[in-house]
């Protein structure tokens, strides 16, 4: 006799075991109709879980997000049944739900092109249409294998055979078509709806790996509905349109090339961008009692031993092997070592604390040539890295001051709200249960102090220490994470870092490790696709170009050039034979934020006629006047009135 507790509390009993089809049936025909999972005791399972003994149900309907990564995963299924029905002597091999989507490997002589998209999207629907049962099988395990060999499924064969023994082989039926899988599932195939769109196919190795076959992988993208799929279209056109690498190379700030994977050449454009950030991330350290610092490229493989990061990271770094010396050097992928080695010059004092140690460090980190994207993803990068040495009850108030400078500096690069999420202990980890709990206590204290609200993000954390994660939402509604702050009670530790406590004993000090842009090429990029590269004017590399109409007005445009650099605005002078509106036009293309255009009437009444970037209209105003206006506007934020910003749950 069940006894079936509800989310509101209420508690539905009944005589015999009872699926949740039923449960819902007796709740109400509403919610029979809208249900579509459920979760006992937590556990995501289809409907037609049997419910033998008293549990917790909660129903998931449409609106839940458990419901969008059901429908991505039967989506997967629906397209591996329309491809067999299609392209007969196809194999499936694995079909999970992703990230705004779903893909399938198939095992097939002929790789499947854009061009089978149509044919199997109208079968998908057509599948769908059927609205076939999903039905769950247990299968004795060599049942199981002999059946999938029988159909010729030798992969499918395979998963079951590396399968841990004491794993129960579950089987799905949709109609008369049959796949391995653990589930759980929708009621039928009616419930993946229309709004799904196969999207592009790529090469996958089975398994991953070279060695294997290789396979034709179909992905898919799949929502609620209609509207939320358009939604998605549309942010991926825009992500296109504002892709950084087509940006930078209009407006010519870097490139990539093969005799430097992974690494940036920054152009004098590029250039300008990165140091005005980093300039303006410098006063912002200064002013918030940072002390910044310079480590080397090259250390002793023996620290990386004791920080933890060989045993943990060594799969990341990069090595050096000095014959005379006969020592392993390692690229340092990361500053914390080498701060804690500053820390330890000479002996510290409490009253030192809390040390802010601050360092634009350059790191290299091994990432696979596949996973490299622009200057998203790179080898060679700079962090806005610091380290605060502090007591454990400075955690508090360290982290208050911190969240405010990365609150403040967000909104002034145009973010003006984020949202966090908590990283506690990874499987991979140093220290013990007890250090970790300390650790995690103090963070959640800390956020708690500084009202920060988070959603947890469960075994993320560094390999030393727990950490928040800050997460920004740019213009096109895309989710980055930047800023990060981890405690560590570990590292210092285990590098022999210690002070002088009041009470005159030796104690060893916790290490806050915080960064705000993260990468700054990543960040960068972050920043040209936000804005699509119409930098906000304090930003923009080149700040103005002053085109003639004709060339009557060249001595005039050189004047109004020097005015403009005389304020401190990057300017240049167009004096070029071509037509006004092919020079607007190029200069558009390379998102210069304004073009001061000037004529025979602009040169005798000292005016300039002001053309925004992305805008048709012009202003004519006196030079200096428009010398005035742009210098005010050109100030980074930090040199005017500081603001605060939103941070979201």
């Amino acid at each position: 006799m069940p006894a079936i507790t509800l989310p509101d509390g209420s508690v539905r009993q009944f005589d015999a075991p009872v699926t949740g089809t039923t449960v819902a049936a007796a709740i109400g025909p509403g919610l029979a109709r809208a249900a579509l999972a459920m979760k006992v005791d937590g556990k995501l399972v289809d409907l037609a879980w049997e419910i033998a003994a008293d549990a917790s149900v909660v129903f998931v309907t449409r609106k839940d997000p458990e419901a969008l990564e059901l429908i991505r995963h039967d989506a997967a299924h629906v397209l591996a049944e329309a491809v067999q029905e299609l392209f007969p002597g196809t194999q499936v091999t694995i079909g999970p739900s992703i990230e705004n989507g779903f893909y399938y490997d198939f095992a097939r002589d002929v790789p499947f092109t854009p061009e089978d998209f149509s044919a199997i999207e109208s079968k998908m629907r057509e599948i769908v249409g059927r609205a076939s049962p999903f039905v769950r099988q247990v299968m004795d395990r060599d049942e199981a294998i002999h059946f999938f060999q029988e159909k010729g499924e030798k992969y499918k064969a395979q998963l079951i055979q590396d399968l841990p023994r004491s794993e129960p082989i579950s089987l799905y039926t949709q109609g008369e078509w049959v796949d391995l899988c653990r589930g759980p599932h929708l009621r039928t195939t009616a419930d993946v709806g229309s709004a799904f769109k196969l999207m592009k196919v790529a090469g996958a190795y089975w398994r991953g790996d070279h060695r294997n076959a290789m396979l034709s992988r179909v992905y898919g993208t799949a929502w609620r509905d209609q509207k939320e799929l358009d939604a998605h279209l549309h942010q991926l056109e825009e992500a296109e349109r504002r892709d950084h690498r087509r940006i930078g190379k209009d407006m010519g700030l870097f490139h990539i090339q093969e005799e430097a994977v992974g690494s940036v050449f920054w152009h004098p454009k590029g250039w300008k961008l990165y140091r005005t950030a980093e300039d303006y991330m410098r006063r912002r350290l200064d002013a918030a009692g940072y002390q910044e610092v310079r480590t080397p490229q090259l250390l002793d493989h023996d620290l990386w031993v004791r920080s933890g990061h060989w045993e943990n990271y060594r799969d990341n770094m990069f090595f050096a092997e000095v014959a005379d010396d006969k020592k392993t050097l390692a690229v340092k992928p990361m500053n914390c070592p080498c701060h804690v080695l500053i820390f330890r010059q000479g002996l510290r004092s409490y009253r030192e604390l809390p040390l802010r140690m601050a360092e634009f460090g350059a790191c290299h980190r091994y990432e696979p040539s596949g996973a490299l994207h622009g200057i998203m993803r790179v080898r060679s990068f700079v962090q806005d890295d610091a380290h605060i040495f502090c007591s454990e009850d400075q955690i508090a108030p360290e982290t208050v001051a911190f969240v405010a400078l990365l609150s403040s500096i967000y909104r002034d690069f145009g973010f003006e709200s984020f949202h966090v999420k908590l990283a506690d202990r990874p499987e991979k980890r140093v220290g013990s249960d007890a250090v970790w709990d300390q650790a995690e206590g103090a963070l959640r204290e800390a956020c708690a102090t500084a009202g920060v609200d988070y959603t947890l993000n469960p075994g993320e954390g560094a390999f030393y220490g727990p950490k928040l994660e800050f997460v920004l939402r740019d213009a096109i509604g895309r989710d980055w994470q930047c800023g990060t702050l981890q405690v560590d009670f570990n590292t210092p530790g285990r590098l022999d870092a210690e002070y002088v406590g009041e009470d005159g004993a030796r104690h060893t000090p916790v290490m806050l490790h915080r960064a705000i842009l993260g990468s700054f090429e990543r960040f960068l990029g972050i920043l040209i696709e936000n804005y699509a590269g119409r930098f906000p004017l304090w930003l923009a590399p080149e700040k103005v170009v002053v085109a003639t109409i004709v060339s009557d007005a060249d001595e005039y445009a050189r004047d109004a050039v020097a005015a403009f650099q005389a304020a401190g605005l990057t300017a240049k002078a167009d004096l070029s034979n071509q037509k006004i509106n092919a020079k607007v036009r190029e200069h558009s293309l390379a998102h210069v934020p304004v073009i001061a255009v000037v004529g025979r009437k602009e040169a005798e009444n000292g005016t300039v006629a002001l053309r925004r970037l992305g805008s048709q209209a012009q202003e004519i105003v006196p030079l200096a006047e428009a010398v005035a206006r742009l210098a005010r506007e050109a100030t980074p934020p930090d040199l005017r009135v500081s603001t605060g910003t939103t941070i979201a749950a």
